[in-house]
C-alpha cells in the first residue's frame, strides 16, 4: 500500500488514538481484483480515520482472472464475516451487466449479502453495476440496456443542495462512466425513500440515496485510475469491439495523447464525506450495537 502512496498509520500511532477504527466491508465483484482494492484503499485511507478493511468475494463463483491463492491470503467469504458488524460496505461494479440480475451466476448469494446488510452495517456504498442491482433488490428499480456505451469523463450538477455527502463540491464537476445499461429517472422518482443527489445531461443519473437508511448508489466511478478508461478502450479495441473513444478524455480526442485526470479531487471528497458524515459521525460506538 506504501508503494502505492497509500497512508498506512503504524500499530503504535493507532492504539495512541483514543477513537475506535471504522470497520469497512468491501465485496469486490470486479475480475482484477488488486486494481480495484488499489482505487478503494487510495481513497479510503486519504483520511484522518482509522479503516478497517477486509475484503471478501463471492463463493458461489470463482474469479478467474485472480490466482486462487491471492484470494485465499487477503479474501474472505460471506461465510466468513456474516457473524460481524461493520460501520460500512462497499459493493463493487461486476462486469455482468448486460445479464438478467437472476441469471449471474452469484446472485443468490448476494442477494443474502444485501439482506444481511440491512441489519449489520451502518452504512451501504453501491457502485455502478453495484448500484444498479442494489437499486433493484432493495427497490424494483430496473436497469434498461443503452442504444451505445457510455465511456468517458462526464460533467455532472447537484440536484439537492446542501446534502453533506456532496459537501465541499463544484457546482459543475467531472467523474468517469463506463457501462452499457442505466437507471431511468422516472424509475426512480416512482419510489419515495429515494433522492436523487446528483445527474448529468449525458450520463444520466449519478448519485441516488435513501438517506435514513444511509443507502447509497453511485453509477460512476470516481475511483477510476488516470488509465482506466485508456486501458478499458484499447481491451476493447484488440477484442475487435470498434468501441467509441471515450468522450473528454484524451485531449481532442486524440487517443495518442495522455489522458487528463478531472476527476481526483471529487472521488477523494465523494469517500471521505461518506465515511466522515454518514459512517464516522453517525455509527453506534459500540459496533455490535449496529442493527
Amino acid at each position: 500500500m506504501e508503494g502505492e502512496n497509500i497512508f498506512v498509520m503504524d500499530a503504535d500511532r493507532a492504539y495512541t488514538q483514543d477513537i475506535r477504527p471504522l470497520k469497512i466491508l468491501i465485496l469486490n465483484l470486479m475480475p482484477k481484483k488488486s486494481v480495484t482494492e488499489t482505487q478503494l484503499l487510495r481513497l479510503l485511507g486519504n483520511t484522518p480515520l482509522q479503516v478497517e478493511v477486509d475484503f471478501i468475494y463471492t463463493a458461489t463463483y470463482t474469479p478467474t482472472h485472480t490466482p486462487k491463492d491471492y484470494l485465499t491470503e487477503f479474501y474472505g467469504t460471506f461465510n466468513d464475516v456474516k457473524k460481524k458488524k461493520y460501520d460500512g460496505l462497499i459493493i463493487t461494479g461486476a462486469p455482468v451487466e448486460m445479464m438478467d440480475f437472476e441469471d449471474v451466476a452469484y446472485w443468490d448469494e448476494l442477494k443474502k449479502i444485501m439482506e444481511w446488510s440491512k441489519k449489520n452495517v451502518w452504512s451501504t456504498f453501491h457502485i455502478c453495476w453495484g448500484a444498479q442491482v442494489g437499486l433493484y433488490y432493495h427497490y424494483g428499480v430496473p436497469k434498461f440496456e443503452l442504444e451505445e456505451k457510455i465511456s468517458g469523463v462526464y460533467r455532472h450538477r447537484l440536484c439537492v443542495h446542501h446534502e453533506k455527502l456532496f459537501r465541499g463540491f463544484d457546482d459543475k464537476f467531472f467523474v468517469p462512466h463506463s457501462r452499457y445499461t442505466g437507471t431511468r429517472r422516472e424509475d426512480l422518482e416512482k419510489i419515495s425513500a429515494l433522492t436523487i443527489l446528483s445527474e448529468s445531461d449525458d450520463a444520466g443519473v449519478y448519485a441516488v440515496a435513501n438517506l435514513e437508511k444511509r443507502q447509497f448508489f453511485i453509477t460512476g466511478h470516481a475511483e477510476y485510475d488516470p488509465y482506466t478508461l485508456k486501458n478499458e478502450y484499447e481491451r476493447d479495441l484488440k477484442a475487435g469491439l470498434n468501441p467509441n473513444i471515450p468522450q473528454n478524455y484524451f485531449p481532442k480526442d486524440d487517443p495518442s495523447k495522455e489522458p487528463v485526470v478531472k476527476w481526483r479531487s471529487v472521488a477523494h471528497l465523494l469517500f471521505a464525506n461518506w465515511l466522515n458524515y454518514y459512517v464516522y459521525q453517525e455509527t453506534p460506538f459500540e459496533i455490535d450495537s449496529i442493527g
